[in-house]
């Protein structure tokens, strides 16, 4: 799932490790994130719209085609 974190963490001058204490993980996590190798957790993912000042759904763009039935 492509995200916009590195962007907006580093717009507010956010290493990926302070990122990462602030949500109790490692930084290789907010890396893996960041390079679209992770998919977090909900809670994981509110942690992070948190400490960035923003809402989930503007951190992640997630594009799904639904098939129609019929």
């Amino acid at each position: 799932m492509k995200n916009s974190i590195k962007v907006l963490r580093e717009g507010k001058g956010i290493s990926q490790g302070k990122l990462a204490e602030l949500c109790q993980v490692s930084r290789q996590t907010i890396n893996a994130i960041e390079n679209n190798k992770y998919d977090p957790s909900l809670e994981l993912a509110f942690a992070i719209a948190l400490a960035l000042e923003t809402k989930v759904d503007s951190l992640f763009n997630y594009q799904k085609t639904l098939k129609k039935r019929g």
